[in-house]
């Protein structure tokens, strides 16, 4: 009897973990055949999702895992390869291809070109979105590394302005613009083909990878230029030696289309195509509808805002502000900043693992917070530890500019037109140029400015009435005036290398590199996760590059446009500031959790939170 009985309780157990298998297979697509004895499609078993909340054990990566994560983060090293180079050599290939003007203008029309890159990303974004959600994900980011990596080594080909005139700008500006769009593209289809190759308790630590890859283009544009210079020599590097680094992305480029071509389409958009689950039109199902518009504006303002302007300080307001501002030489901060970006390269991936463990919106709203906290004091440590001579100047004899507030401008020139004529005008000019901080005191209606360095007392001229021969004349005398004044006051015209403290600025560019990385490393995993797989190529790069291209590109001249309207060194803080205060506040009341949601699945609204392990 009792043998009967634990038969019986056997089989029941049996039909009740077969249905059970059943239900959660026949779910999924996978076939059983349970009067066949219970026989399963074991492949298709091996390739099932783990299930959602739940942790598989911790395994090495996979051969086929790493060539997917490799082929994919290719794309965003060749992003911040050309990004870098091209920025970094801005003031050498704008004699080349801008020489019709004097070199300022053409500095500039060099830094426009640049920022068109950023202006069509968006757009970019909208084109192969589209393509990625109804052609494939392979298809579109395989055009999009062709179409980048190309543009970038047409560069180091194109004749100068004094061989072709007027068609060298048109061209270089077509090429940039060509740049954008394509990377408008090139994010998007890399974070969605790795996350939907990796495990789902995986997500973050494999598509961590791809940031690291910012990182690493960075540094191998670095490495490029510095040993391109050294081994040709500042006049033939800046004669024709600036092409070398542009055309060797060929080689990037040649390795990025043979990974590419052997990979296969997503499993995730098969399965799509194989249902007819194919969205018909992405853009207007992505944001035509006010519950994915509404996810949208929160991916937006409630993650790439704060993470754009969070990267772009580490990465590059650092940079100038140690050059600029602390007067540090250039091949030191680049160095620098070059050790401290490569240390934090592996925090991409370690942070991307966290966010696996805990969830991606702590990382990013904590990320953001700590910044929002964290800033202003980094900032002023380097000043402390990069040059103290600087600092001790600002204490003992501080700079003001006593004037009628009424005759001062808005201290910002980028295209070098405006002409500042009042005393109030050439007076912050003079200290702006010679990157002393300043505060405003007002004076008298009509009165001329003064400057006041410490108890010295230098006044300013008003320059109406005056020809420019005879005002460039008055203002160089002024100028020589100020500059002896701040020497004698202790104010230094360039970091002393034995004052600095390398290790020290290292590990305090360290942590603000850590902190982006914090930031930066969830994101690729949470955009994914976001929305559905039907719309995920479109819905998620529109935000990524709006954010990236226009709120991230724009931090450099509004933060030169603070510092230079206020007089004040760390008031290039509030641009990265005030989007970091909004990140934590829209991210932490509208964003949802997203680790362990479906990706594979077509959900109709925002994905729930994650049930906890």
């Amino acid at each position: 009897m009792a043998r009967t009985r634990l038969r019986a309780a056997i089989d029941a157990a049996r039909l009740v973990f077969s249905f059970a298998r059943h239900v959660r297979l026949l779910d999924v697509g996978i076939e059983y055949h349970g009067d066949r004895g219970g026989d399963f499609d074991l492949d298709a078993i091996a390739a099932l999702p783990s299930p959602r909340g739940l942790s598989s054990p911790q395994r090495p990566m996979t051969p086929a895992e790493r060539k997917v994560v490799i082929a994919s983060s290719l794309g965003t090293l060749f992003e911040w390869y050309d990004f870098f180079l091209y920025g970094a050599l801005a003031a050498v290939t704008s004699k080349h291809f801008f020489s019709a003007v004097n070199d300022t203008a053409a500095l500039i029309f060099a830094l426009l070109a640049f920022s068109a890159g950023f202006i069509v990303r968006p757009f970019g974004a909208m084109v192969f979105g589209r393509l990625g959600d109804r052609s494939g994900r392979k298809r579109t980011f395989l055009i999009t590394i062709v179409t980048m990596g190309l543009a970038t080594v047409l560069v180091g080909c194109l004749p100068s302005y004094e061989q072709i005139g007027l068609v060298a700008p048109v061209l270089l500006i077509l090429l940039r613009l060509l740049q954008g769009l394509a990377l408008g593209g090139e994010y998007g289809g890399a974070a969605i083909y790795v996350a939907e190759h990796a495990p789902a308790d995986r997500r973050g630590e494999h598509t961590g990878w791809i940031q690291t890859m910012a990182a690493g283009g960075l540094l191998l544009s670095l490495g490029v230029i510095v040993t391109t210079r050294a081994s040709l020599g500042e006049d033939a590097f800046a004669e024709w030696g600036w092409r070398i680094p542009f055309l060797l992305s060929a080689l990037l480029l040649a390795v990025s289309i043979w990974v590419r071509m052997s990979l296969d389409e997503s499993p995730v958009f098969r399965r799509m195509q194989a249902e007819g689950r194919l969205s018909k039109a992405p853009l207007r199902e992505a944001y035509g509808q006010w519950r994915y518009l509404k996810l949208g504006l929160a991916a937006l303002f409630g993650i790439i805002a704060g993470q754009a302007t969070l990267w772009y300080t580490g990465q590059f307001y650092t940079l100038y502000f140690l050059t600029q501002t602390l007067k540090v030489d250039g091949l030191t901060a680049n160095l620098l900043v070059g050790v401290a970006v490569a240390v934090s390269a592996p925090f991409y991936v370690l942070f991307g693992r966290l966010s696996d463990r805990i969830g991606r919106k702590p990382l990013i709203v904590g990320g953001c917070l700590l910044a929002a906290l964290l800033y202003l004091p980094l900032f002023k440590a380097m000043t402390h530890h990069a040059n103290p001579a600087l600092e001790a100047a600002r204490d003992s004899a501080p700079v003001e500019v006593v004037a009628d507030p009424a005759r001062c401008a808005f201290q910002f020139n980028p295209i070098g037109a405006a002409d500042f004529i009042s005393s109030c005008d050439i007076a912050k000019s003079v200290l702006a140029r010679n990157a002393a901080s300043y505060t405003l005191a007002p004076a008298a209606s009509g009165s001329v400015a003064v400057v006041r360095i410490g108890d010295v007392e230098v006044p300013a001229f008003e320059g109406d009435g005056m020809d420019r021969a005879a005002r460039e004349a008055a203002v160089a005398r002024f100028n020589a005036q100020v500059v002896a004044e701040l020497r004698d006051a202790g104010y230094p015209s360039e970091a002393d290398p034995k004052s600095l403290n390398r290790p020290i600025v290292v590990l305090l560019l360290l942590v603000l590199s850590l902190l982006s990385a914090m930031t930066y490393a969830p994101v690729a995993a949470t955009l994914v996760e976001l929305f559905p797989a039907r719309i995920r190529y479109t819905a998620m790069s529109i935000p990524y590059h709006a954010g990236n291209g226009w709120i991230g590109g724009l931090l450099p001249p509004m933060a030169f446009a603070l510092v230079a309207a206020t007089g004040d060194p760390y008031a290039g803080l509030w641009y990265p500031l005030f989007f970091a205060v909004l990140t934590v506040v829209v991210g932490a009341l509208l964003l949802p959790e997203t680790r362990g949601v479906d990706i594979d699945a077509d959900r109709d609204a925002a994905p729930a939170p994650s049930i906890p392990p």
